[in-house]
């Protein structure tokens, strides 16, 4: 994708949602929030915390209305990214309104679902569209089956991005050898992982910093790191601030160059944020 100029870049929050309570949403869906969450109240805690860039991801209550994102991503195209959520038969007219208003990818949030077979015609056309074009596929999925559903996707050649540390429960030891096709995927230079929402997997800093380490030893580094704040921390409102978030990055990373790296350099390549 072509970057966009734009102000300089001081942080970019990879991983944030934004929805209005009255805005219609999916059957089945395992939250419905009684609170609005809004681009403006977002922007004001990137500035409160020096970050300049944002990438709003389509909340999955919402299904593939991705109207309130995109009006968000229009009104402010220099600062914000989106990544919506698709059905596999989307028309490639669809895609190109979705791009032309800053979207960069899909999400694919799996948790409680039965993996599809995501070597059929549907989704494995969709996905060598969005490599074509230089998307990215984002995954929410608990940690024991990305092993099973990553392969198939990263066949088309489009780039894969792992929400949530890969959402290792309390209990998954990760020296486990069960584990190890998991980390072997993470050397695969398509895939990139974000060091977001700790809380989702019941990890304090003690445990985050054991399973960021880890994650970077089969990555090689922090090149393919990203963090988000997962804004406003759905499920987890009253256990957790923005600032707090933000904190936690700072505390994993203490080295100024490989923070930055993760806050700049990386997101700003994945997300197509130039820098000025």
């Amino acid at each position: 994708m072509t970057p966009m100029p734009n102000a300089v870049i001081t942080g970019i929050d990879t991983h944030a949602h934004i929805f209005r309570r009255d805005l219609p949403m999916v059957a089945g869906r395992r939250y419905s929030p009684d609170y609005d969450a809004t681009v403006e109240q977002y922007l004001a805690h990137l500035d409160a915390c020096g970050l300049s860039h944002g990438v709003l991801i389509q909340p999955s209550f919402l299904g593939t209305d991705n109207h309130y994102m995109v009006a968000a991503l229009q009104r402010f195209p220099e600062r914000l990214r989106g990544v919506a959520v698709v059905d596999a038969q989307i028309s490639d007219g669809e895609l190109d309104e979705l791009a032309a208003a800053g979207v960069v990818g899909i999400r694919l949030n799996l948790i409680g679902k039965l993996l599809e077979d995501y070597t059929g015609p549907a989704w494995s056309g969709l996905f060598r569209r969005l490599a074509r074009r230089g998307w990215q596929v984002e995954i929410q999925r608990g940690f024991a089956d990305l092993a099973l559903a990553v392969p198939a996707i990263l066949e088309s050649g489009v780039t894969v991005v792992i929400d949530h540390f890969g959402l290792p429960a309390a209990s998954v030891q990760l020296d486990d050898p069960q584990h190890a096709p998991f980390f072997d995927l993470l050397g695969q230079a398509p895939v990139w992982i974000k060091l977001s929402a700790a809380y989702r997997s019941q990890s304090d800093l003690a445990r985050a910093r054991a399973i960021e380490a880890r994650l970077r030893e089969a990555c090689g580094g922090v090149g393919r790191f990203l963090w988000g704040s997962d804004w406003p921390n759905t499920q987890f409102e009253s256990q957790t601030r923005y600032d707090e978030q933000f904190a936690l990055l700072e505390a994993l990373l203490p080295d100024p160059e490989e923070r930055r790296r993760v806050l700049v350099d990386n997101p700003a390549t994945l997300f197509g944020f130039a820098h000025a």
